[in-house]
């Protein structure tokens, strides 16, 4: 349970002194305005919370961020080059017109926060702060509450028809004290299909919100490649909301970085949707990696699956917190969790806490959660057949993350990150 915000008045206050609270019209002010008291209310995340115990949270609140040196611009901004995509790129959370596509796109209504935060009508103020407002229960997500209220840009996606092509959100790191505050919003008609690709470090810190609302029969696809510097800090959010028969598929890659927390609340509000969220993380040195998610089912003949693997080597920790969440009437309900770490040496860890919820009698639900080290007797396999012990330990690594993978849809988006963990392992093996 989030401790009482009276128990840490300075450090809320530090934090939300240091940023203004950006002008615009009533609605946005409304918007948050609210998201401050939730935040007041709920208190900045402490190791005392429940779903902060294994992840210190002090770099991701303190006022500054903490100096990063700045990745390489070319680093990862290569990926999914051989894909058509509509590319739009921040730079330290600030928009680049320039190295940007013009903002257009078939069946999609593109804005930027800055712009429509001004203007007095607009679809976006029935969601904006919404989904995540709804997400804070049972779960806390105080980080998020303070983007909905301090987040002065980010992108508008109003799908009215399926595009011809995904949405590339590319973010660059370029100053060293960066601290990138983004949110997102993206609204599916009935029936439409969006695919929605991030990639990039994004800054020295970064806190990112993103609210997608599905409406009946849509379909969104999202594929997001965290690779970054060892010393980047980031907090991701992803709120989603679908109706009868929609589907929503997303897939997270992580390499490096010092703190990733990554969160997920999807809830599951019409007859027969299916939801299913995935990650491939791998770990090497002083790097922490934590996903929290919470799937919540309430209605009839829904569907999710939670698909994570992690690879932790040389003092790495990998965090898993799953939840599914059956309320009362969502019978005929399927769920599904795994978790698993595969620990290349003694120094590494993975927490793990799987939970079931259930108030419903009919219903198919499973979790397991493991880890362990390579298997010696495949590893013997391999040897043996001329492979060398380091290229042997590679292709076993890659063969316990591909449940994860296989979660992602496309077959040239599964090529496009499987390149990227083959990458990430060639390199580390020298």
């Amino acid at each position: 349970m989030m401790a009482l915000a009276q128990a840490r008045p300075p450090l809320i206050d530090a934090r939300i002194a240091e940023l203004r609270l950006p002008d615009g019209a009533a609605w946005s002010m409304a918007a948050r305005a609210e998201a401050l008291d939730r935040l007041r209310a709920m208190g900045l995340p402490d190791r005392r919370d429940e779903y902060w115990k294994f992840t210190r949270p002090d770099s991701l609140v303190q006022v500054d961020a903490p100096r990063t040196p700045v990745s390489d611009p070319a680093e990862g901004l290569d990926m999914f080059g051989d894909i058509d995509r509509l590319k739009i790129v921040f730079v330290d959370g600030i928009f680049d017109p320039v190295a940007s596509d013009e903002l257009a796109l078939d069946g999609v209504q593109i804005e930027r926060l800055a712009g429509a935060a001004q203007s007095h009508i607009h679809w976006v103020r029935d969601v904006y702060g919404t989904l995540e407002a709804r997400g804070q229960s049972p779960v806390a997500r105080p980080l998020a509450a303070l983007n909905t209220a301090l987040a002065s840009d980010g992108l508008l996606l109003h799908v009215s028809r399926s595009p011809s092509k995904p949405v590339n959100l590319i973010y660059v790191h370029n100053s060293e004290t960066s601290d990138a505050i983004l949110h997102h919003v993206i609204r599916l008609d009935p029936g439409v299909e969006l695919t929605v690709l991030e990639h990039g470090p994004a800054a020295a810190r970064f806190n990112q919100v993103m609210e997608v609302e599905i409406a009946a029969g849509a379909t969104f696809h999202h594929v997001r490649n965290q690779e970054s510097g060892h010393q980047q800090r980031a907090a991701t959010h992803l709120f989603a909301r679908l109706a009868a028969g929609s589907r929503f598929k997303s897939f997270t890659m992580t390499a490096n970085g010092v703190m990733t927390r990554n969160e997920c609340a999807i809830e599951l509000a019409g007859d027969e949707a299916s939801a299913h969220v995935a990650g491939a993380a791998l770990g090497d040195g002083n790097v922490h990696q934590d996903d929290t998610i919470l799937i919540t089912h309430d209605a009839l003949r829904c569907e999710s699956r939670q698909v994570f693997k992690k690879v932790l080597c040389n003092g790495a920790t990998g965090v898993f917190q799953g939840k599914i969440l059956v309320k009362p009437g969502a019978q005929k309900t399927d769920g599904y969790q795994i978790s698993q770490a595969l620990l290349l040496d003694e120094d590494s860890q993975f927490l793990a806490k799987p939970e079931l919820e259930i108030y419903a009698d009919d219903v198919i639900c499973s979790h397991g959660s493991t880890s362990g080290a390579i298997d010696e007797d495949a590893l013997y396999y391999l040897r043996a057949r001329g492979i060398p012990r380091k290229l042997a330990t590679d292709l076993l690594t890659l063969s316990f993350l591909a449940e994860a993978v296989a979660e992602i849809d496309d077959e040239g988006l599964r090529t496009e990150i499987n390149a990227r963990l083959e990458g990430w392992l060639a390199r580390r093996r020298g």
